[in-house]
């Protein structure tokens, strides 16, 4: 009967992982539908104790691998390739699902004709950790679903994402460049599509950029994006610099420009010149191929 694979990559985020793992107990569906993968990149914080407290609540698995330094891609492969349903919902660790996240992920691909990548809409994720001290003072993490209802009444520390959607729509996946928005803190996907596309990219080492790879090759793949509201969750605020993390996902996106070698993938070379929610607009603007036309026009030719 399962319905939903859960996997989350984790490294000495022993709390953080309790958080999102308490807010699993509290889903809609039923424990005997989902399956929760934790799979720990070389933790040493008590991790392995924190997961396994939740065995007896939890239909859940704990995979260790031994520490090779920033392997977010390698962590979640490794569970996806575990996975033994036919969806994929893909958390980071630190994420509250509210108690209908995961009934809602389902939804949308049960309601799709065709593959669809499913994000989730996010409360309290900002790149560079602005009122955190707030943020940890205000949540409930025991009650995943009133900080979520309050959030929503006050328009509190919205999904960043949230004048993209405003601007393009929830339903966004056609815009020529909808993987942008793939975060995998809170998306979910086909479990086959991802193992037919290759996963993540296992040569991203370092943080920002290898899930909007995997979001660019489910789009070549033929997936539809979409949002969905009530795939909603709270993502707990942590320790983080900004700055780092911009030069790390400035040399992956770097990384794609060369990989793929297309008019709308060398694009991301102009981020953070260029914001990443304009670049649908200057692709529409210029009139650009879309990459599997251009790709199967050069291979032509």
């Amino acid at each position: 009967m399962l319905r939903c694979s859960v996997v989350i990559p984790t490294y000495n985020r022993a709390e953080l992982l309790r958080h999102t793992l308490h807010a699993l107990t509290l889903q809609t569906l039923p424990r005997e539908e989902f399956e929760v993968i934790v799979v720990d990149d070389g933790s040493d914080d008590g991790t392995a104790e924190v997961a396994r407290a939740f065995e007896d609540r939890l239909n859940l698995r704990y995979s260790f691998r031994e520490r090779e330094g920033y392997r977010a891609a390698k962590t979640r492969n490794v569970g996806i390739f575990q996975a033994k349903a036919e969806v994929c919902v893909l958390f980071d660790c630190g994420v509250l699902p509210g108690s209908g996240c995961l009934r809602a992920h389902l939804a949308s691909h049960a309601a799709a004709e065709r593959p669809v990548a499913v994000t989730g809409y996010v409360f309290c994720y900002n790149f560079g950790g602005e009122d955190a001290d707030l943020m940890n003072r205000t949540i409930d993490f025991g009650n995943p679903d009133a900080t979520i209802a309050m959030l929503r009444a006050n328009r509190q520390w919205l999904d960043m994402r949230e004048d993209f959607y405003t601007k393009y729509g929830d339903d966004y996946g056609y815009l020529p460049a909808p993987w942008m928005n793939y975060w995998t803190c809170n998306v979910s996907a086909r479990t086959d599509q991802l193992r037919a596309v290759g996963g993540f990219d296992e040569d991203f080492v370092a943080w920002g950029g290898e899930d909007i790879d995997l979001g660019y090759r489910l789009h070549r793949d033929g997936a539809y994006f979409v949002l969905n509201r009530d795939a909603v969750a709270i993502h707990s605020p942590h320790p983080k610099s900004e700055s780092e993390n911009n030069a790390e996902a400035d040399a992956n996106y770097r990384r794609m420009a060369d990989r793929y070698r297309t008019p709308i993938t060398r694009l991301l070379l102009s981020i953070p010149d260029v914001h990443f929610f304009n670049l649908n607009d200057i692709i529409t603007l210029r009139g650009m191929p879309a990459c599997a036309d251009y790709l199967a026009a050069k291979a032509r030719y």
